[in-house]
């Protein structure tokens, strides 16, 4: 099945003026460069009126020493916000709210981000599948694809044109509106994660998924019915439900080849995004 990728980092310069280091220093002066970050979405799904509506390609200065400030800020790590203040500062629209960016979107910036910044190689520990040793693996950033989704009738799903998408469940036969998620409602979704955890409950991620994601059951677009559709969907519509919105969703696919050093498997691995993304061994 083809997924109609092309590679990521396909950024073109930047052709407008070059924008300004702030402060001024009468000594020297020097302006921090720009490019341009291919949007996975390519502005499809976001609704008239915001700045990325049908935009391919999304604008952000190179990152500097303030941005590092804020990724080892304490204040900002513990609020969970680092991260998105650091997107405030980079990117050059400031009428773009990094909360309204689709998931796909904003990795692919947070990507570009960190590339420009430290470079392509991302050397990190790696956890074998198959012998569970523990390793460092280096990635290569720049080898990544951009799966633009593929939302088609063939797969049983339909584009609203919207950005929102309808598919009939196979074993209840209801019909499920579903839509994008954003950063806000991703963050939203480990919020409550995390809450269970707190709580010590059963960690409820895949009902909190559906929440999420879906806005009308059989056209009712009440809470009360989508509510009463995650207390009773069947397993195989659950999970037909989670397979169609990866279908559908626009990512960057940081899927790499791995070879542990130890044991000699080999398989594919979605590259681990952990804590030493933004801080390589240097």
């Amino acid at each position: 099945m083809s997924r109609n990728r092309e590679r990521a980092g396909s950024q073109r310069p930047d052709t407008g003026a070059p924008h300004s280091v702030a402060g001024e220093n009468p000594g020297f002066s020097f302006v921090v460069p720009t490019e341009f970050v291919e949007l996975p979405s390519k502005g499809k799904f976001y609704p008239p009126g915001h700045p990325l509506h049908d935009e391919g390609s999304v604008e952000i200065r190179q990152m500097t020493a303030k941005e590092e400030d804020m990724l080892t800020s304490r204040t900002l790590l513990k609020k969970g916000i680092a991260i998105d203040r650091v997107l405030e500062s980079l990117i050059v629209d400031k009428s773009i709210d990094p909360d309204s960016l689709l998931i796909g979107d904003r990795n692919a910036i947070i990507i570009a981000t960190r590339v420009s910044g430290y470079g392509n190689d991302y050397n990190t520990t790696v956890t074998c599948p198959a012998c569970n040793a523990q390793q460092k693996y280096s990635f290569d950033l720049n080898d990544t694809d951009i799966f633009y989704g593929e939302p088609t009738v063939e797969r049983g799903i339909i584009d609203n044109g919207d950005g929102t998408f309808n598919t009939t469940l196979p074993r209840s036969q209801v019909s499920i509106t579903f839509k994008l998620l954003t950063g806000r409602d991703e963050k939203s979704l480990l919020n409550g994660v995390e809450s269970d955890r707190k709580q010590k409950i059963t960690e409820r991620s895949v009902t909190r998924q559906i929440v999420s994601i879906v806005t009308a059951v059989n056209g009712d677009t009440s809470s009360q019915a989508i509510n009463y559709l995650v207390q009773n969907i069947p397993s195989i519509d659950s999970r037909h439900l989670r397979l169609m919105y990866k279908v559908v969703a626009p990512n960057v696919d940081l899927t790499q080849n791995f070879q542990c050093e130890e044991c000699a498997h080999e398989q594919d691995m979605e590259v681990p995004l952990s804590a030493d993304f933004f801080w390589p061994d240097r």
